[in-house]
């Protein structure tokens, strides 16, 4: 099974593996940073309710979760702005970084396939790509020229929280003009779990009067749906074209009974590409997105808070000639947006952010086993709030960054068979709007945040080395990472109760939480392999091994960094038969105890995962036939980089039927 050097391809077709894009403007097909590529028939086996569970278990990636729809990735440890969230490239403007109950308005159904690099990939996507880039990639705008008509239609039924959904797209063209139409809609119900909604540490805190959830998460409800319509035209040196996406959700926040979350986006993209040019470029490729992003959270029937994005995200980047063994691009990249917090319960001031850079990749082929890479980007960041009469905000003041980043790379090749790859690099990042203007309750996480207006730039200088195996079926990496950051910005409980105005109660409701920077350390290991242990008469057996630890703690105290997910195993075993095939997946995780004072530890667990499938073939369409069984074990999974992991497990045991159709 051909692929990147350096890329985990997560698959169970046969088709070749799609060269990786993502931190990749030079289309090599093997790249020194640690990378990952979910498509084909595999997505459609891993999709879940959210882009974060999607990827959940994916070498180095965890996630948030507040619920089935709502989950960020989190990659090494590293969540919140340290991961750019893109949509074929460029942003996909919301407000999932500012809360954990927000969930990212993209969704796996909608992708032809995502894209996941770790590690400092700043360079290309600024400052805010420390920990690393997933990108999902979709053909919303046709970039090859299409000839007739095809489409594919999905649907799935999910039996842990009575799951529906269904997708269709059609896409054709003719004489170069391209078309794409999708649209795609889930409803559930509340998730079932194995026993208390609540955990022991936490019932013991309850009122004792108080009813305890049990089999079931209350207000883990609702119903989301979206499509695009696109179109471009196609010519043998390039294309052009554009297209709207939408979407809309309504969800219950699992921590307050009576909140509702409504959400709606609007995007349009534009994207296009020229090659074979003549002059010092030979390829130019430009992006272009504007989004309208708004959610409400609706308490008791009557809005409290208002959340607006708006704003636009912009990248050309040009690919210039050869210079003997090396090879390059350079590029600029501007993006402007709004956002704004408004309402009662509002807790930042509207903010615009206008980000401007300058970023260029060069790759020498240094000797015929050696590949070095070599990048910098340069970008000025500046935020400016409007307090609008809220008096919370009167001091809220503008601020401008300028953040540059570096990074070189390389691969040698040690055998036909064996390289290695490694990276240095040192990144900057400018403070977010949250990080410096929150001020205000948040009633959907039970929070009181407060930012800091005078946080520093966030400085780190990363490194990660691996060594990468592949022979045909048989493949293998291991690496190890360590980043030191100077001014890590997170965000800390204090342990005191407030209440809406910020006045500290012992009677009060929600936590007060603060932005602060500290010195940290991350580090860790990764390692991903599949052996194929039979094959015979059609039939063939693999086994593998995925694992992943991170580490990661104050410098100064010692003290944990909160919501790192623990040392995870997993093994999985893979048979398939002509069309036939079958997987089974154990996951353990071990408990975790390093976490600060005011957090909770969570304790270890085994899951166990079967599917079966069968692909075939009714005329000129292709279908994939499937049923999988999650968490047949039924444990009780509470995930550490959950801020709800006291009162929120994952779901129980579940079954999933699903069915694809291609024609």
């Amino acid at each position: 099974m051909p692929q990147p050097a350096g890329t985990e391809a997560t698959r169970v077709d046969d088709a070749q593996a799609p060269v990786l894009t993502t931190a990749n403007p030079l289309g090599s097909r093997e790249i020194a940073s640690p990378s990952t590529i979910l498509y084909g028939n595999a997505l459609a086996l891993a999709e879940q309710d959210s882009l974060g569970a999607t990827l959940n278990g994916l070498p180095g990636v965890s996630t948030t979760t507040y619920g089935p729809f709502v989950g960020r990735p989190i990659i090494r440890g590293m969540d919140g702005d340290r991961i750019r969230i893109l949509q074929n490239g460029v942003a996909s403007l919301d407000a999932s970084s500012l809360s954990f109950d927000h969930a990212v308005p993209i969704d796996p159904f909608s992708a032809e396939r995502i894209e996941i690099v770790r590690g400092p990939a700043a360079l290309l996507y600024g400052g805010n790509a420390v920990g690393g880039v997933v990108n999902t990639i979709d053909n919303r705008i046709p970039r090859e020229s299409l000839d007739g008509v095809s489409g594919q239609v999905d649907s799935r039924y999910d039996t842990a929280n009575r799951s529906r959904s269904g997708a269709a797209m059609v896409e054709g063209g003719s004489n170069g003009f391209n078309f794409h139409v999708d649209a795609w809609a889930r409803k559930t119900g509340e998730v079932k779990i194995p026993g208390y909604a609540h955990s022991a540490v936490q019932r013991a805190r309850d009122d004792a009067d108080a009813a305890q959830p049990y089999g079931t998460l209350p207000n883990s409800d609702g119903q989301d749906s979206g499509g695009s319509v696109g179109a471009s035209y196609t010519w043998a040196s390039g294309y052009a074209g554009l297209a709207w996406s939408g979407y809309q959700a309504d969800y219950g926040s699992v921590a307050e009974p009576s909140v509702r979350l409504r959400m709606r986006q609007d995007r349009l993209t534009g994207a296009a590409e020229v090659r074979d040019l003549d002059g010092p470029f030979k390829q130019a490729k430009f992006d272009f997105s504007y989004t309208d992003y708004q959610h409400k959270e609706i308490d008791d029937g009557e809005t409290g808070t208002i959340f607006k994005n708006r704003g636009f995200d912009s990248r050309l980047t040009l690919t210039h000639r050869d210079i003997g063994p090396v090879k390059g691009a350079v590029g600029v990249q501007f993006s402007q947006n709004t956002f704004s917090a408004l309402g009662d319960e509002a807790l930042v001031p509207r903010t615009q952010t206008t980000t401007a850079a300058l970023f260029g990749l060069e790759e020498w082929q240094a000797l015929p086993r050696l590949k070095v890479s070599l990048g910098a980007r340069y970008e000025r960041v500046r935020l400016q709030p409007d307090a609008a009469g809220n008096e919370r905000f009167a001091g809220a003041a503008s601020r401008e960054f300028n953040a540059g980043s570096a990074a070189l790379g390389s691969i040698f090749q040690l055998a036909p068979n064996w390289s290695v790859a490694g990276n240095l690099s040192y990144t900057e990042r400018a403070p977010t709007l949250y990080e410096l203007y929150a001020n205000g309750p948040h009633e959907a996480t039970g929070q009181f945040l407060i930012g800091n207006a005078d946080a520093a730039k966030e400085k780190a200088i990363s490194a990660d080395l691996s060594l990468r195996f592949e022979n045909g079926p048989n493949k293998a990496s291991f690496g190890g990472f360590y980043s030191r950051f100077h001014n890590y910005l997170a965000e800390y409980a204090t342990g005191r109760l407030v209440d809406d105005n910020g006045t500290v109660s012992p009677d009060g409701e929600l936590a007060e939480a603060v932005y602060r920077g500290v010195p940290a350390t991350f580090y860790g290991l990764e390692t991903d392999s599949t052996l194929r242990v039979f094959e015979r008469g059609g039939h063939h057996v693999d086994v593998g091994l995925r694992g992943d630890y991170t580490h990661a703690r104050n410098s100064d105290t010692g003290e944990p960094i909160p919501r790192i997910a623990p040392l995870r195993a997993t093994l999985s075993l893979d048979y398939g038969y002509g069309a036939w095939f079958a997987r089974g997946v154990m996951v353990h995780a071990w408990a975790q105890h390093r976490h600060p004072d005011d957090d909770t530890p969570t304790s270890g667990y085994t899951t166990l995962s079967l599917t079966a499938g069968y692909r075939f073939k009714i005329g000129r369409s292709n279908g994939l036939l499937y049923v999988r069984g999650d968490n047949l074990t039924n444990q009780t999974v509470r995930y550490a980089s959950s801020v709800l992991r006291d009162i929120a497990p994952q779901p129980g045991r579940g079954v999933t039927v699903g069915l694809r159709t291609t024609f």
